[in-house]
């Protein structure tokens, strides 16, 4: 079963700059681009922060107001810097928010929403960018086709898995719903079954029935596996 990753679903053609690159320009490549943040890479193509569109307000946010207040707390003393600066490198959030190649889709999603991203800079294992993946990237899973979603759980799930039994299990599915009904051996490998067609990408829900003649979990009734 293959485990999809961030690498199967960012972008690959990365618009990035450098810690140079001045405030009008970074307004410019995300107006142009559409873009709501930017990576900023330095002299080795490493990931140093993010500027994004909130970076960019604070100019016109603390505009005539820059000058630190008394008690004022690092957040909004970083903020008022901001509004003076004019370089990314100190417009950008550091340090940033990224994901290493490879990660799961699942994990990123996680990360983003922890994180209250809608992007993450991808980097190798030396922190070079090689991609961006966003909240929209990972929707991209649910885009397969429903063939080739029962075709992962047929040969990633049943033939792997449950091989005495695949033939024996019969596996539709419609928009990304999967419904799988049939029969299996044991108690657990319906359990096997249904836990491992969820994690199928693309997957939305899984239901069905499997029946099974040995009931080898600590507990249970006996009766046929279902899940609704």
């Amino acid at each position: 079963m293959k485990n999809w990753n961030v690498d199967d679903v960012m972008t690959k053609a990365v618009v990035s700059v450098d810690e140079s690159a001045s405030y009008r320009s970074v307004v410019d490549l995300l107006v142009e681009n559409r873009f709501s943040a930017v990576p900023v890479v330095d002299g080795f193509g490493r990931v140093t922060g993010v500027v994004s569109e909130a970076d960019l307000l604070r100019k016109i946010e603390y505009a005539g107001d820059t000058e630190p207040r008394l008690f004022e707390g690092r957040r909004r003393r970083d903020e008022r810097g901001k509004a003076l600066a004019r370089a990314a490198g100190d417009l950008m959030t550091a340090p940033p928010v990224v994901v290493l190649t490879g990660t799961s889709i699942a994990a990123a999603a996680r990360l983003m929403d922890r994180e209250g991203v809608k992007r993450l800079p991808v980097v190798d294992d030396l922190g070079r960018l090689i991609g961006v993946v966003s909240r929209g990237d990972l929707l991209k899973v649910h885009l397969r086709p429903d063939d080739e979603i029962q075709a992962d759980i047929e040969t990633g799930v049943l033939r792997p898995y449950v091989s005495e039994s695949a033939d024996s299990v019969a596996v539709t599915v419609a928009e990304g719903v999967v419904k799988v009904d049939g029969h299996v051996e044991r108690s657990t490998d319906a359990d096997l079954v249904f836990r491992l067609a969820r994690q199928v990408a693309g997957v939305v829900s899984v239901s069905g029935r499997l029946s099974y003649d040995i009931d080898d979990k600590v507990s249970g009734s006996g009766l046929p596996f279902g899940v609704a």
